[in-house]
């Protein structure tokens, strides 16, 4: 089960990092599923997540967010730059969440 869900994150964080082939639908789309996932994920981890952990996922959710605004506020390209800056913070901090644990090394 954990690994069927590891992969429809991976999957879906592909297809959301795929806007430019895939189209806007398709991100909105894949981004609602991915933050929809990584709930389920951190639920189903079985262990109390750390403040790395719960920040990641505030980065998430800040993210997903900002992409909701930056629908509501197409004239404001601020907001949008924002998305842009906290998605791919998302991203860096996402690979080295699964090269943490994919690897076992413990944190502080």
């Amino acid at each position: 089960m954990k690994k069927c869900l590891s992969w429809l994150l991976l999957i879906s964080l592909i297809l959301t990092l795929l806007v430019p082939f895939t189209g806007v639908v398709v991100h909105k789309l894949a981004s609602t599923v991915f933050l929809l996932l990584s709930i389920v994920h951190t639920a189903a981890a079985r262990q109390t997540p750390g403040p790395r952990r719960w920040a990641l996922l505030a980065l998430v959710g800040a993210a997903f967010l900002s992409g909701i605004l930056g629908l509501v506020w197409e004239e404001l390209p601020w907001v949008l730059a924002v998305h842009k800056a906290l998605s791919m913070a998302c991203v860096f901090f996402l690979a080295i969440h699964i090269f943490v644990c994919r690897h076992g090394f413990k944190g502080d």
